[in-house]
């Protein structure tokens, strides 16, 4: 394993998210958006939301595969940073429990990650506790990561995104010098070599995406996340179906949910 810049010696990257599950009843971003505004060619939401602060800690990804539920923590703080106005504050603990119950209640010694599409439909469906709440989502659907504009809309209207990748051996030594995830060439540029990891798509610069990753931010290229995603997902907050500036349409998200419950 490798180690990042900035990040101390006992620090270390685990990765965990398990080979992607695919379902062709996966909704889709455009189909439930309304007409959508300018979207800017720059956007972070730490930048665009400096109050509360939000932390970035680990949440046990540098001893546990746990990366699934890492990102998932990373997106919830943000989520409610802007229906709570406060920092939520979720704890390793609470990270962890889930990791172990979605893993199936077999504890530290399996450690086994988590398929990212199972664990989707657990927080839609039955909802997580952290920081002494219980917290679901409204709904998830699959973006296209070969499509910048897509994947900028998703990040920018739907407070980020959850990004599956198939994590090259280069990636290793590309963060721990501090550099962003690029395309490379030879036996270490391979899809998996290194693993499957989960992150948290926070924003995006004219290079590519900017991820939340152990406990830093991490730049992605375009071109890196065109051959290394495996699976990339817009999230809607429950929060979503009650603001009036929404970007979803809740009539026809309502809809597409209800026909997927009778298939």
């Amino acid at each position: 394993m490798a180690r990042a810049k900035g990040i101390q010696a006992h620090d270390f990257f685990k990765l965990g998210k398990a080979p992607a599950r695919k379902d062709r009843r996966n909704l889709k971003l455009a189909s439930f958006l309304k007409a959508l505004p300018p979207i800017p060619g720059e956007w972070d939401f730490d930048v665009a939301h400096p109050r509360p602060a939000v932390r970035m800690p680990m949440f046990g990804n540098d001893v546990h595969g746990d990366c699934v539920m890492a990102g998932r923590a990373h997106q919830t703080l943000r989520f409610e940073a802007l229906e709570q106005k406060k920092a939520l504050q979720i704890t390793d603990g609470d990270v962890l429990r889930e990791y172990w119950k979605e893993e199936g209640g077999k504890g530290p010694s399996y450690d086994r990650g988590l398929v990212v599409l199972d664990s989707l439909k657990r927080w839609r469906s039955a909802g997580w506790r952290a920081a002494g709440r219980k917290y679901n989502i409204y709904a998830f659907a699959q973006v296209d990561a070969a499509d910048e504009a897509e994947v900028r809309t998703a990040v920018y209207l739907l407070t980020g995104a959850g990004c599956g990748l198939l994590l090259p051996r280069s990636a290793q030594a590309q963060i721990a010098a501090g550099k962003p995830w690029d395309v490379s060439w030879g036996p270490d540029a391979r899809p998996g070599s290194w693993g499957g990891h989960y992150v948290y798509l926070s924003g995006y610069t004219d290079a590519g995406p900017v991820c939340v990753t152990w406990g830093r931010k991490q730049q992605i290229t375009w071109r890196f996340l065109k051959k290394y995603c495996d699976e990339l997902f817009a999230i809607v907050d429950n929060r979503d179906r009650f603001l009036k500036k929404s970007p979803v349409d809740v009539g026809k998200l309502d809809g597409y949910l209800s026909q997927l419950c009778h298939t």
